[in-house]
């Protein structure tokens, strides 16, 4: 279990390949004006595919990746990417930040620079079957990830550690406060990702908690069709996503529009530059449909009756996160967690780390330091 420095390169031919393939896309018809009523906009994503293989410098995105501090290290049976960046001041406090999907390890790099200087020592892993971290060959949940990390972080030498995710990153730090309380300072979430237990025992529902599981329902019903086809067949879609970097493009950036606090555009919360880096890193690495058996395999997970975990616990809910899931009440979150603080944020969305990084590093420093 030692570190050994990585540098993200990707081969000319293979980027020779991917301008081929998106300008030779094959485009279906689709009506006009629709806008993103009926998936993605058609008109913005012939945009992005033409900006993709004409202008869009992947070099110059290399040279940014690589300002950070990049490292491979086995732990266990996968050999895990991670950016692990030391605080400003030396010893810092330790702290694991967990992505989620659609998405990679680069949607934490803009809060890594304002959490070491504030004093955190910083470790960004990449999720097994995401980017350059390779998945195991046989199911791997958000619990086997939570295992992981924990000996990732005693490997690079933090008996106790701060933990801090969203999306499925959410689900693997609740996994650290549940299986591994002893090595946890705290937890801290931007969205709920596991539901408490209601079942013989818990407390009544109040109405705001009713309203809430309408409203997710209401989202399910809406927007859910993504979850069920990932969760169910896989690999059905996930060889036409690999095949196509159009298609690809089309799958991840309608979920980055719709669940972001986009407010009608994609551009003023990220740079295009931003978009395609994350298109660019799936497409490269071949790893989209390996992202996807994560619905797959965590599906047992979610009829879990969870005990409340102990680990004390912040959670920052940014605003999109309240409009496609509802208004989560903190008695929700407050059957799960041993909740200490609750914030909810006026701005951003589910991938707050780049939508908001300053709130969020704000308020990790307001729990952890």
């Amino acid at each position: 279990m030692e570190p050994l420095p990585f540098r993200v390169f990707v081969d000319e031919a293979e980027l020779a390949s991917l301008r081929g393939r998106l300008r030779g896309t094959r485009w279906p018809p689709a009506p006009g004006g629709v806008g993103w009523d009926l998936g993605i906009d058609p008109e913005y994503l012939r945009e992005v595919v033409r900006y993709w293989a004409d202008e869009f410098d992947w070099r110059a995105q290399e040279r940014r990746l690589n300002g950070f501090a990049h490292f491979h290290m086995r732990v266990s049976d996968v050999e895990v990417h991670f950016v692990h960046e030391r605080a400003a001041g030396g010893s810092g406090v330790p702290i694991v930040l967990t992505h989620g999907w659609p998405s990679t390890f680069a949607e934490y790099l803009p809060v890594v620079p304002l959490l070491t200087a504030r004093g955190f020592d910083v470790v960004v892993p990449s999720l097994p079957g995401y980017g350059f971290t390779a998945r195991p060959d046989h199911p791997h949940t958000m619990r086997d990830t939570a295992r992981l990390w924990r000996d990732l972080m005693h490997g690079l030498g933090y008996s106790r550690f701060a933990a801090h995710g969203g999306d499925f990153g959410a689900g693997v730090t609740t996994f650290l406060g549940l299986d591994f309380p002893d090595d946890l300072l705290g937890l801290h979430l931007s969205n709920l990702e596991l539901d408490p237990y209601l079942g013989p025992g818990s407390h009544p529902l109040s109405d705001a908690e009713r309203a809430l599981i309408a409203a997710e329902e209401d989202f399910v019903s809406r927007e859910g069709g993504y979850h069920l086809v990932q969760s169910t067949k896989p690999l059905t879609l996930g060889h036409a996503l690999a095949d196509s970097p159009t298609g690809l493009a089309a799958w991840i950036l309608e979920k980055w529009h719709a669940w972001s606090d986009s407010r009608g555009s994609l551009e003023p919360h990220f740079t295009r530059d931003d978009l395609l880096t994350t298109l660019t890193l799936f497409w490269t690495t071949n790893t989209i449909t390996s992202s996807l058996l994560d619905f797959h395999d965590n599906r047992p997970l979610y009829d879990l009756p969870l005990p409340q975990i102990p680990t004390p616990t912040a959670i920052a809910l940014f605003n999109n996160e309240h409009t496609h899931h509802g208004h989560i009440p903190r008695t929700w979150a407050a059957r799960l967690y041993n909740l200490h603080r609750w914030n909810t944020m006026p701005t951003g969305g589910h991938f707050a780390a780049t939508e908001e990084p300053e709130a969020l590093a704000a308020d990790l420093a307001a729990f952890f330091l």
